[in-house]
């Protein structure tokens, strides 16, 4: 298996609740065409957003889930200043801020908030993880 992540699927109670919320972030949606399922181009990856019962129902596991599910997505900025403008930017679409940003103990600046499903998104500036042109971060092999 290479060592990547093609694609991320939320599994989500409101398909077009979902939508609305990320297209409120500024996202543009992908393969307008597909009915139920809505797919965001995310730099060199995917995110989907699907209805939670039918992905539990493909992955053939319980839909019922119960607090933290152990994972975050996060957004990387090239600034703090953006930092802070991509939180109130997510608070006006409808998420929950749960952690303002602020001074982070490895080094740089970081928030969190929550979509309407309740996904954790960090939003974070990290002096450590510089930002291409296109988006994509390189990890350096020394942190």
């Amino acid at each position: 298996m290479e060592q990547r992540v093609s694609l991320i699927t939320l599994g989500v109670a409101d398909l077009q609740r979902s939508r609305n919320f990320y297209e409120g972030l500024g996202w543009k949606r992908s393969n307008a065409k597909a009915e139920e399922i809505v797919f965001f181009q995310a730099g060199g990856m995917g995110l989907a957003l699907y209805p939670r019962v039918s992905l539990a129902k493909d992955a053939n596991v319980s839909p019922d889930g119960q607090g933290f599910g152990g994972i975050t997505l996060a957004y990387n900025a090239r600034t703090r200043e953006e930092v802070d403008a991509v939180l109130a930017q997510a608070a006006a679409a409808g998420a929950k801020l749960l952690k303002p940003a602020e001074e982070a103990f490895w080094g740089g600046y970081s928030g969190y908030f929550a979509d309407p499903d309740g996904f954790l998104w960090e939003v974070a500036w990290n002096p450590f993880f510089p930002i291409a042109d296109d988006g994509s971060i390189r990890i350096p092999a020394e942190v």
